[in-house]
């Protein structure tokens, strides 16, 4: 069986929270393999290349400065069809309505503030882990 690799971020809600553990956990409960960890405060250089097609859009200075506020979790999963199912296990962006059971269902919530802050980013295409894990892991 093919395995690929996919980028995960715990952002810096799901740090500050002390939630890193528990979705480690439910990443490797998955059967996933995390090749690589680090953990920093990104530049906003990282930033700005990662979030590229939102330049411009209204959310993407407070994504940016979200983002910046503290530390992330950059992880480097592999496993078969693992782009397809980490985002699965993440759940929906909006954590409100994120299945239980998901990372973001369960952990998650709608804090009211100018940028969504949803624990958790996860590569969304071959291509985008690709370029992704360039960015994080160079």
């Amino acid at each position: 069986m093919a395995t690929e690799e996919t980028l995960v971020l715990v952002k810096p809600d799901g740090v500050a929270r002390g939630l890193t553990g528990q979705i480690l956990a439910r990443i490797e409960a998955k059967g996933y393999e995390i090749v690589d960890i680090r953990k920093f405060t990104p530049a906003r250089e990282v930033l700005a290349a990662h979030y590229a097609e939102h330049e411009g859009k209204p959310f993407y200075e407070p994504l940016i400065e979200f983002m910046m506020s503290g530390d992330v979790v950059a992880v480097r999963v592999a496993g078969h069809r693992v782009i397809e199912g980490f985002r699965s296990l993440a759940g929906a962006t909006e954590p409100t309505t994120a299945a239980p059971g998901t990372i973001r269902g369960d952990l998650g919530r709608d804090w009211g503030l100018k940028v969504q802050q949803n624990l958790v980013h996860g590569s969304d295409s071959p291509e985008s882990a690709e370029r992704e894990l360039a960015l994080w892991f160079s």
